[in-house]
């Protein structure tokens, strides 16, 4: 039950309809009988500012994550950033300490990577093509080329952001390599869609799925349709396939710990 004494959490975004994180957090809180609550805010494109003013003159709101296309925004709007935010350049994890600052960190990534870990899928030494250079895209490039992958294609439609993105994750880790790519996902062991590419039933393929090799696995990070149109064409043709909800639900547990609703803090 809602009451006074209630804290409240949320999740920003533009669209805000397909997020998943308010199912997630609230039954986080009812299993473990906390009295908080998890609400979707929707923020347009161009008014992050004002709704941030918004956000930060609730008092009882402790914490929101972040969706697209706000994430960049709100690292530059955050009183400090840790973690991953501070070189990828976005967040998606926002809490308010206690003298009113609001502190943000990027969990997009190590959530994709323990995801896979997860569902049995080794990161180390292995090849991954990465479609998209915005913010989920820069959080998995990075974090997978922390987490010891051998190489990370990454393909953008914008050219400029994934060569940006491409000479980023270089000089943070010179040991993997990284390059810039085309639609075309030969070679690579993983195929991932870090783009908004698969939140509508028509929406078309961030890369070519037929150029990808057979033993590979394709992933999402679209969490809601579970099957994309991506992840529907890829199962069609016999690809192993990895959903985007796995994301989600593997840095669930990383949101709560940063947000102070959990023990311990993961390093990377």
């Amino acid at each position: 039950m809602i009451t006074g004494t209630t804290r409240l959490y949320a999740i920003i975004g533009d669209p805000i309809e397909h997020v998943r994180t308010p199912m997630a957090f609230n039954a986080w809180f009812a299993e473990r009988k906390i009295d908080a609550v998890c609400l979707p805010i929707h923020i347009g494109r161009d008014d992050l500012p004002r709704g941030w003013a918004g956000l930060r003159s609730i008092l009882n709101l402790d914490g929101f994550i972040v969706t697209a296309p706000h994430k960049a925004e709100s690292k530059a709007l955050c009183d400090a950033v840790d973690g991953d935010g501070v070189h990828t350049g976005v967040v998606n994890t926002i809490r308010r300490e206690a003298d009113g600052r609001f502190v943000g960190t990027l969990l997009d990534g190590r959530g994709f990577v323990r995801g896979l870990r997860n569902e049995g899928h080794a990161i180390a030494g292995r090849r991954f093509y990465l479609a998209g250079a915005g913010g989920a895209g820069t959080a998995l490039a990075y974090a997978l080329a922390g987490s010891g992958a051998a190489a990370l294609t990454i393909h953008n439609r914008t050219r400029a952001k994934a060569e940006a993105l491409v000479a980023g994750v270089k000089k943070a880790f010179p040991s993997c390599d990284v390059r810039l790519g085309t639609a075309d996902a030969a070679g690579h062991d993983v195929a991932v869609n870090a783009t908004s590419l698969g939140l509508k039933p028509d929406d078309g393929h961030s890369f070519d799925l037929g150029s990808v090799d057979k033993q590979a696995l394709v992933a999402e990070v679209v969490m809601k349709p579970d099957m994309t149109p991506l992840l529907i064409a890829a199962k069609d043709r016999g690809y192993r396939i990895h959903f985007g909800i796995h994301m989600l639900n593997s840095q669930l547990e990383l949101m709560m710990q940063f947000l102070g609703l959990a023990p311990g803090q993961e390093q990377k």
